[in-house]
């Protein structure tokens, strides 16, 4: 089943980050959305801020850019690593992902 963009009017701010401890390196996120996860030297997965940075601390956030929002979705879905969190940034719940309902 297909998870699609929301709907012009109902978008809502979403956050997404990686959990390096299950970051198997594949790069497949890096793939799908390049402006959005990046691999560092030490072989994983990173989110990275709007401005292009890197964000290595645990549990780094960063926004999802609305129209790439797919892409991310697919990362997360993709993932052999199942370490992709996509989550609601006004109560933390997670949309896509592991954890998501």
């Amino acid at each position: 089943m297909q998870h699609e963009a929301p709907a012009t009017g109902s978008e809502e701010a979403l956050e997404v980050w990686i959990d390096q401890d299950l970051c198997t390196g594949d790069g497949i996120c890096a793939q799908y959305a390049p402006e959005v996860f990046e691999l560092d030297i030490d072989g994983l997965a990173y989110v990275k801020s709007a401005d292009d940075e890197l964000l290595q601390e645990a549990g780094a956030t960063t926004p999802v850019p609305l129209p790439l929002l797919q892409d991310v979705v697919d990362s997360a879905k993709e993932c052999p690593g199942d370490c992709i969190h996509v989550r609601r940034v006004r109560d933390r719940v997670e949309v896509y992902g592991p954890d998501a309902e």
